[in-house]
């Protein structure tokens, strides 16, 4: 038996919750073109960090080092979905390796802000991996990272879906905490002292009795009002237009933007001049057609090969991070149903989702993180979903019953007969009862020790 064996052997075992499998994705939207991400998110090298390390080290011809790249793989087949921003409290089990997954919309422009911290005495290697949802096909690599405490951000190309895995390395142990949330890309409002409440035109509105639409933003300003750089870049182009009015033209070269300013009552820059985010390059006014009008700045992005988009993604306020759970920390926990309930894909209630599955009352959860007012829950075929979290009881607090082993007694890994033993009992040892599946009896004994048998 090597060390790792050893180590293992000495831990209680709950084989039965791995590889961490996810509720089915559910794809919102086609994607047009696979995302590029950008920010510390390098493309993802030919061989992963970690599957060269598992066979730099043997380990991936030894049961650890398979089911870790098991998870690995099952967490790209299934997921959970999720709406951003996201929190989530989870954990980290040594024991058996696991892997989450969540997929989340995503709009052009749209920056993503992923943050993970470890808790108090974690110091696991953990890696991130983000990839685009393509329906009927697995999900398309596009960046990794990985390090001791996350903090990144990277920005979106087009629309989609995009899907976040989360692994730790082997042996790695300890709760965390995940956020995820959506960001404008461009670093400064373009209207100085307004935000996006100010717009009072969308991208798409009907123009010319409805002859074309609207491609652009308007945000509405008293006149004068300085006009500023999104972003920095340079000044391609200035000029008068029957439409427009007096506009600028900035190129965002890093991100292959052209970024238009229209009906400026003045502009205040010149074709090849370099700006730096929030200088100023005209003031609002209501030239060209919009003279009947209310000033207001027109603006819109135009992309390489792509023409228009809608810049509301690029500009619109980030979204505050979602509050973490405020009750009791059940991480780790089992849990048990008060009466019968379906497992949710998503956090909450949403009755348009399919359930993943219909859980009975005495089967035994285990609680594997924690949002809002839900639990995300792992059953002991290993199906990932939610439940409320007023929907359960501890099956610690409340067993279902309690007794004495009248024979020496193994404890399963998992629910089945041909399952590795991870405990022996002695005779008449004390038990409780936490939970039951298919004849088989979730045991805990007097050290916590835990395990399924049929009794």
């Amino acid at each position: 038996m090597d060390k790792n064996t050893q180590r293992l052997a000495k831990q209680p075992l709950w084989g039965w919750f791995w590889p961490l499998v996810c509720g089915t994705v559910l794809v919102l939207s086609a994607c047009s073109k696979q995302q590029s991400l950008q920010a510390i998110f390098q493309k993802r090298p030919r061989t992963w960090p970690m599957p060269a390390r598992l066979k730099q080290a043997g380990l991936d011809r030894r049961p650890a080092g398979r089911a870790w790249l098991a998870a690995a793989d099952q967490a790209l087949r299934d997921s959970l979905v999720v709406t951003l921003p996201f929190a989530e409290t989870g954990y980290f089990r040594p024991e058996q390796p696991g892997a989450a997954s969540y997929c989340y919309a995503v709009r052009a422009g749209e920056q993503v802000h992923v943050t993970l911290s470890l808790g108090a005495g974690a110091a696991a290697r953990v890696f991130l991996d983000a990839f685009e949802v393509v329906p009927g096909r697995l999900p398309v690599p596009l960046a990794s990272a990985d390090t001791v405490a996350l903090d990144f951000r990277y920005q979106a190309d087009a629309d989609g879906q995009h899907l976040l895995r989360v692994q730790p390395e082997l042996l790695a142990a300890g709760r965390y905490t995940l956020r995820v949330a959506r960001e404008p890309s461009l670093s400064i409002f373009p209207v100085l002292g307004r935000t996006d409440a100010a717009v009072g035109s969308f991208w798409g509105a009907a123009r010319d009795a409805g002859a074309r639409q609207h491609e652009g933003i308007d945000i509405m300003a008293s006149r004068g009002t300085p006009v500023v750089a999104a972003t920095a870049g340079f000044i391609t182009r200035t000029g008068e237009t029957p439409i427009g009015g007096r506009v600028v033209w900035l190129a965002d070269v890093a991100n292959r933007n052209h970024i238009y300013y229209a009906h400026l009552d003045k502009q205040l820059v010149t074709p090849g001049q370099r700006v730096r985010a929030g200088d100023t390059l005209g003031l609002v006014g209501n030239t060209g057609n919009a003279r009947t009008t209310v000033p207001h700045l027109h603006f819109g992005i135009y992309r390489s090969g792509q023409g228009a988009v809608d810049p509301f993604p690029f500009v619109r306020r980030p979204a505050a991070f979602s509050a973490l759970p405020a009750g009791p920390d059940r991480r780790g926990e089992f849990v048990r149903l008060r009466a019968e309930a379906l497992l949710h894909q998503m956090p909450g209630i949403d009755k348009t989702l399919p359930a993943i599955a219909r859980l009975p009352r005495q089967l035994p959860l285990l609680v594997v993180g924690q949002h809002g007012a839900s639990l995300r829950v792992q059953t002991p075929t290993g199906q990932v979903g939610y439940v409320p979290a007023q929907a359960v009881v501890g099956a610690v607090g409340k067993p279902l019953r309690r007794l004495v082993l009248a024979s020496a007694t193994e404890l399963l890994t998992s629910p089945a007969t041909s399952a590795p033993a991870g405990w022996a009992l002695a005779a008449q040892t004390a038990v409780v009862v936490l939970g039951q599946t298919e004849g088989f009896s979730l045991l805990r004994g007097p050290q916590g020790e835990t395990g399924w048998a049929i009794i």
